[in-house]
């Protein structure tokens, strides 16, 4: 299946200040700047570093085409992570560069990089003489130089091996979708109670501490990720079956956002299951997610969603002719959705499959 494995180069061993020139970035107060276009990386590993979009300030801009190393941040420190655009960092961040550098060669130094975090904690930071000390196993030439072609080429296989098993995906799915009624051009609206739809029940885990890693999603408060937070073993807690919605009940950012869930999951405190009280389509309770968490701006953290707030909540629904909720009109609603988006990504997995070929 592949061309380049492992098992064919030899590896060396090299320190951080042997590769890369390290650079501070430079900005220290995120507070001061204004909402703009410009990627702000912080001390996180998810989406990859951006914590948000700033406006651009000249002197604390960072060139891209480099490697960012994270040196503090509770869960995130010794992580890294390519940065191919330009953007404005925190004083946390360092950053690394190399000619060679590019982002597939990248890709394969930043897997590497990863598995020295574990030796950095709250009282052993990665600061700067840290960092230039790491030392990476890489793949190494004839010569006994970095194999910079080799990284280069493991990761392109494998990213064009991933992009294409996607594709095969995304047109099997769209061929399931094909048969789509046309909508309704007029419809009702009507309104109803979410206790009218949906029984509510309150999470359980409470202590995380205690939740060993495992293969069940535990759902919080979060406003990405579809709230997932880890992976948990069976604590003897309820789980929750699949196909419900789940609702944040507060947290910071999060509270008021709901998440269809298609299987099994552990919720903690913070979260409650909304299960349906009739038989509802995957594709209806996607509509009706969308519906409760476009009202979330009412609420806050300190103006939680409790109990009676969430028997007194109330969304918006199409109608049908005995006016009740219209699910064939939010099934093939959300669906025609789920038909357009995929065929954007079908038209950039081309694009980008045959990027990789050039």
């Amino acid at each position: 299946m592949y061309k380049y494995h492992l098992t064919d180069v030899d590896w060396g061993n090299f320190f951080v200040k042997d590769i890369f020139e390290i650079e501070k970035c430079k900005c220290s107060k995120v507070a001061t700047l204004s909402e703009g276009n410009i990627p702000y990386v912080g001390a996180t590993n998810r989406n990859n570093g951006v914590l948000g979009f700033v406006h651009e300030d000249a002197k604390l801009i960072t060139k891209g085409k480099c490697i960012a190393f994270i040196c503090d941040g509770e869960g995130s420190i010794g992580y890294s992570i390519y940065k191919e655009e330009d953007f404005i960092g925190s004083t946390t961040i360092k950053v690394g560069r190399n000619s060679n550098l590019n982002k597939y060669n990248a890709k394969f130094i930043t897997t590497i990089a990863d598995t020295v975090r574990s030796k950095y904690n709250f009282g052993f930071k990665r600061n700067e003489e840290h960092l230039k000390k790491e030392i990476l196993q890489l793949p190494i030439d004839e010569n006994g130089k970095l194999n910079w072609h080799f990284m280069e080429e493991y990761i392109k296989e494998r990213v064009q091996k991933q992009y294409t098993d996607m594709k095969i995906y995304y047109k099997q799915r769209l061929l399931a979708l094909k048969n789509c009624q046309q909508l309704e051009e007029s419809i009702e609206w009507g309104e109803f109670s979410l206790k009218d739809l949906f029984i509510f029940e309150r999470g359980n885990q409470n202590n995380m501490a205690l939740c060993k890693s495992g293969d069940i999603p535990l759902i919080s408060a979060k406003k990405v990720d579809n709230g997932v937070k880890t992976f948990i073993s069976d604590n003897g807690k309820k789980l929750f079956d699949g196909h419900i919605l789940t609702l944040n009940n507060d947290g910071d950012g999060g509270v008021g956002i709901a998440y269809y869930q298609a299987n099994k999951i552990a919720l903690d405190t913070h979260v409650t299951a909304l299960i349906p009280k009739v038989k509802i389509d995957r594709s209806s309770l996607l509509f009706i997610s969308r519906s409760i968490t476009i009202q979330r701006a009412k609420f806050s953290h300190g103006y939680s969603l409790n109990n009676n707030r969430m028997k007194a909540q109330k969304i918006i629904l199409p109608l049908d002719e005995e006016k009740r909720p219209n699910w064939s009109y939010m099934k093939y609603f959300m669906i025609n959705i789920e038909r357009q988006k995929i065929e954007c990504i079908l038209k950039y997995l081309d694009r980008y499959i045959i990027s990789l070929l050039k």
